[in-house]
């Protein structure tokens, strides 16, 4: 089974002014199952996980609402407020959809770098850990000491990182990201999603120029913990969807030559399967 375990949908009309702009026409416009299904059928995708872009219930409802509807799509990743006071209520009654998955703060929007440490986070983590979802992390470099602070205290919630955390590719750089994300792979629930790295990329979008990124990974996480995600459709910023799942796959024989092919096949949904439950 290939698992895309991170796509999105959404109706610019909802979103109110919100990211995308009207300058990023590849992306300003309504992204619905029927724009990416061709795209799946091509590609050999047999399923995909469908993760909120806004802070928003309603958001989340109307998300799972669409994945009953829609074959392919396995899981919702949604969205709640992890320090309001009836968050623990929220998560136990989107639990009960078996489509509910995980749950995404949008860490890298909030003006507090060390939101996610805060205590108050607590309750709702341990929520969501009883109830078996999954805490996709979404988050730059520089809130990676907060969200270790975070995993370390809630030993029994899954979590995974979005986007391997943003590295600055298109500067070329690695540090300080790759030792923080290092140290935070060493906590064995700590999952991470080989997806966004081409918009992370600018210019720099070769695979010699992905390679040490993905080598990072591959060292850090090993292939257990890896899952392949297209980001789509903000993948259209830098790429296609075709291109992306080739460049994934050039990259992994690259940076392990010899890396079996069941090591291959849970990178690219064995381990989403399994991470989410579906």
């Amino acid at each position: 089974m290939r698992i895309d375990a991170h796509q999105h949908f959404w109706r610019v009309a909802d979103r109110a002014g919100a990211w995308p702009p009207p300058t990023l026409a590849a992306i300003h416009r309504d992204f619905a199952p029927e724009d990416l299904a061709p795209l799946l059928q091509a590609s050999g995708i047999d399923g995909t996980v469908v993760v909120q872009s806004l802070p928003s219930l309603a958001e989340t409802r109307q998300l799972l609402a669409q994945a009953r509807g829609t074959r392919f799509v396995r899981g919702v990743v949604g969205w709640v407020d992890m320090k309001a006071p009836d968050a623990v209520d929220t998560i136990a009654e989107l639990a009960r959809d078996p489509l509910l998955k995980g749950l995404r703060p949008m860490l890298q929007d909030l003006d507090d770098d060390a939101w996610i440490a805060d205590p108050a986070t607590a309750p709702a983590a341990e929520a969501m850990a009883r109830h078996g979802l999954v805490f996709d992390a979404l988050v730059l470099p520089r809130h990676l000491g907060a969200l270790r602070t975070f995993v370390t205290r809630h030993p029994r919630l899954l979590v995974v990182v979005d986007h391997a955390a943003k590295p600055p590719i298109a500067r070329g750089q690695m540090q300080p990201w790759h030792d923080d994300l290092k140290l935070l792979a060493k906590l064995p629930q700590v999952h991470c999603k080989v997806s966004g790295l081409l918009t992370e990329a600018g210019e720099r979008t070769r695979v010699a120029h992905l390679l040490p990124y993905m080598q990072a990974l591959w060292t850090a996480f090993g292939p257990a913990r890896l899952l392949w995600g297209s980001d789509w459709p903000v993948l259209r910023l830098a790429g296609d969807y075709a291109g992306w799942l080739a460049t994934t796959k050039a990259l992994l024989a690259a940076v392990q030559p010899a890396a079996s092919a069941d090591e291959t096949a849970a990178i690219l949904g064995t381990n989403a399967a399994t991470l989410y439950r579906l």
